[in-house]
């Protein structure tokens, strides 16, 4: 079975974030670092060389595959702050409707600026979500 790639590691994020090139994105990436250290309450940790993550959780899959993860993260990948929403987005239908301008992945928020959207929203987002994280541990 492979192993996870990404993985938790000693790398700091101050100096991750501090490398950020775009300067609006370097902002961004500090206001959202804030908000999750606020709504998980855990330290900021690096995991792999690109994701800022907060928290973590084991999952072990029917197939038998296994790891850990972060409860909650984000990187800011060159076209968009990715903000990696672990529940997924289903069943959060009407913050999403409230949120303003976004792309989605399976469980990656994309935004092009943190301006597009209102923060508000997005921290009920980012809070429920963990608190669903948490809920299954």
């Amino acid at each position: 079975m492979a192993e996870l790639k990404t993985k938790q590691t000693q790398a700091s994020v101050s100096a991750f974030l501090d490398a950020v090139e775009n300067e609006q994105r370097r902002a961004d990436c500090r206001t959202v670092l804030n908000l999750m250290l606020a709504v998980t309450g855990e330290e900021p940790k690096m995991w792999g060389p690109s994701i800022v993550g907060f928290g973590s959780y084991h999952y072990k899959y029917a197939s038998g595959r296994e790891g850990d993860w972060f409860v909650a993260g984000f990187s800011p990948r060159k076209q968009d702050l990715t903000l990696y929403i672990m529940a997924g987005f289903d069943r959060y239908d009407e913050l999403m409707a409230k949120l303003g301008k976004y792309k989605t992945g399976k469980s990656c928020l994309y935004l092009k600026r943190l301006s597009d959207v209102d923060l508000g929203v997005l921290e009920e987002l980012v809070r429920a979500s963990v608190e669903a994280m948490r809920s299954r541990e």
